[in-house]
C-alpha cells in the first residue's frame, strides 16, 4: 500500500534528510538514492524497512547538506601541493617561460583544501536514529491507509452477505420448480415416444424413472451448499480483518475461495436471479482482490 513520511535532523558536520514513500506492490521492493560518502549505511537502512513492512515498492532517499566550512574546519593537502609543485617544475623545464599556476588557482585544484573528517561513528548513530523516526512515521501513514482500505473490505464483505441474503430462500423454490417442470416434459415426451409401442416399461416404471432422474439434476442445480461456503468464507475474512496483523497472504487465499463459490453459482444457476446474483459477487470480489493483493 501506499505511504509516505520525511523527517529530518542536524548533525555536527551537516543536514541528514530521509524520506520514504512507497506505492502498492505483491512483492517488497527497495529502492536507494543515496549520498556517495553515505553509501555505505545502506544495508541499516535496508535492515530497518524490511523489518518494518513486507509489502509495497519503497524509495528511500537520504541527503546530506555538509555545513559551511569555519575557522579550523579546513586544511592545506600538502602532499597534494607538493606534486603539484614537482609536475609544475618538469613542465616549465619543458616549455620554458611557461606562466605558473597561482595561488587562487592552486587552491581551486581539486583536493587541495581538505575539509574536517566526518566522524563515521557519530554519523552512522545519528542517521540510525533519524531512520527509525522517519520509519515510524512511514509505517503510521501506511496503517491509516490500511484503516481506509479495511473499511472497503468490510463494505464490500456487507454487499456479498445482502447477495447471499437475498437469493437463499429462492434456493428450495428454484428447485421445486425445476422439478415439477422437468417431470411435466418428460411425461410428455415419454408418452409420445411410447405411443403405438410395445415397450415393456410400465407406467409406473416411467413415472419412477422419470422422479430419480429430476431428483438427480435438482441435486447438481441445487446451490445450497455454495451459499453456505459462500457465507462461511465471508465470516472467515471478516475475522482476518478483525485480527488484524499480517492479513495479505491470507486474504489472498480468502478471495481465491471466495470467487470459486461464485463461480460454481454461475455454473449451477437455472434462472435468471441466481446468475445475476453470480455476477454481482464477482464483481465485488475482484474488487476486494485488487485490494488485497497491496496489504501485507
Amino acid at each position: 500500500m501506499t505511504g509516505y513520511a520525511v523527517a529530518t535532523s542536524e548533525s555536527a558536520a551537516g543536514t541528514l534528510t530521509i524520506e520514504i514513500k512507497s506505492v502498492n506492490s505483491r512483492f517488497l521492493d527497495l529502492q536507494f538514492r543515496i549520498n556517495d560518502d553515505l553509501r555505505a549505511l545502506e544495508p541499516d537502512l535496508r535492515s530497518a524497512i524490511m523489518a518494518a513492512i513486507t509489502r509495497g515498492k519503497v524509495e528511500l532517499r537520504l541527503s546530506f547538506g555538509r555545513k559551511a566550512a569555519t575557522a579550523g574546519t579546513q586544511a592545506l593537502n600538502l602532499p597534494l601541493l607538493t606534486e603539484l609543485q614537482r609536475l609544475q617544475s618538469e613542465v616549465g623545464g619543458l616549455f620554458p617561460g611557461v606562466q605558473t599556476m597561482s595561488v587562487a588557482e592552486l587552491l581551486r585544484w581539486p583536493g587541495v583544501i581538505e575539509e574536517a573528517q566526518i566522524g563515521q561513528e557519530s554519523l552512522q548513530a545519528d542517521v540510525a536514529a533519524l531512520t527509525a523516526r522517519t520509519v515510524e512515521a512511514f509505517v503510521q501513514s501506511r496503517q491509516r491507509e490500511g484503516a481506509a482500505l479495511e473499511a472497503m473490505l468490510i463494505s464490500r464483505i456487507e454487499a456479498m452477505e445482502g447477495i447471499v441474503k437475498r437469493i437463499t430462500p429462492l434456493i428450495p423454490q428454484v428447485v421445486a420448480a425445476f422439478q415439477q417442470k422437468a417431470v411435466e416434459r418428460m411425461q410428455d415426451a415419454l408418452g409420445l415416444a411410447c405411443q403405438g409401442s410395445n415397450s415393456a416399461l410400465s407406467k409406473q416404471d416411467a413415472l419412477e424413472r422419470i422422479r430419480q432422474e429430476v431428483i438427480l439434476y435438482g441435486i447438481r442445480i441445487d446451490v445450497a451448499e455454495e451459499l453456505g461456503r459462500l457465507s462461511a468464507h465471508l465470516a472467515e475474512t471478516r475475522h482476518i480483518l478483525k485480527k488484524g496483523g499480517q492479513v495479505g497472504k491470507r486474504l489472498d487465499f480468502m478471495m481465491q475461495e471466495l470467487n470459486r463459490e461464485a463461480n460454481t453459482l454461475g455454473a449451477k444457476a437455472s434462472v435468471k436471479e441466481l446468475a445475476d446474483a453470480s455476477m454481482e459477487l464477482k464483481l465485488l470480489i475482484e474488487q476486494m482482490r485488487e485490494q488485497v493483493q497491496n496489504l501485507e
